[in-house]
């Protein structure tokens, strides 16, 4: 028990840059603590997985592509989906599986979309998971605003418990990939 990933999620040119989705707010922190975590994964030896979401753009243009400045290295994983849960009609589970992974540090775009419903879903497969608050980010929608979202998602997140298995909100200053939902079981 306490084998843990990171899942960067959907960190793609087209949704922090944009020009039709992003940019995402707070653009600059974002891939700063982004860099960071993912840095701190790689030297641990965490897996560091990066899921691609097919519906951002074309595959062959940039704005497809994972932001160059926390593209993934030779021996990262990339896997493709076409929803907003990274595990539905993906490798995802059954990869995590071989890694006897329990669980997920989660950190990329969009906080409302699939950062929420990929870390939601994990928890009712038997991943316990930590949401890096400072590491995911979105764009203002017609009712609030970015810092809204995810400040709103922040709070709702954090001990969301679905049965055995449940959401931890932490600070990328924090030591993330501590397996810290174990002292609470």
């Amino acid at each position: 028990m306490g084998n843990t990933a990171l899942l960067v999620i959907d960190a793609q040119v087209g949704i922090i840059e944009g020009p039709e989705i992003g940019p995402v707010f707070k653009k600059e922190e974002l891939l700063a603590n982004m860099k960071t975590v993912i840095d701190e994964a790689r030297e641990k030896s965490i897996p560091v997985i990066y899921i691609v979401d097919t519906d951002v753009a074309e595959p062959d243009t940039m704005e497809y592509q994972v932001h160059p400045h926390i593209a993934p290295l030779k021996d990262d994983t990339v896997i493709t989906k076409k929803a907003t849960d990274a595990f539905y009609q993906t490798s995802l589970n059954d990869y995590l599986d071989t890694l006897n992974i329990d669980h997920l540090v989660a950190i990329g775009c969009k906080t409302e979309f699939c950062v929420d419903t990929t870390c939601r879903r994990a928890t009712t497969l038997g991943y316990d998971v930590t949401v890096v608050d400072d590491a995911h980010s979105t764009t203002d929608n017609k009712v609030l605003s970015a810092s809204q979202i995810i400040a709103h998602h922040n709070v709702n997140l954090h001990g969301l418990d679905n049965i055995d298995h449940f959401i931890l909100v932490r600070n990328s200053s924090e030591d993330i990939f501590v397996h810290k939902h174990l002292e609470y079981k």
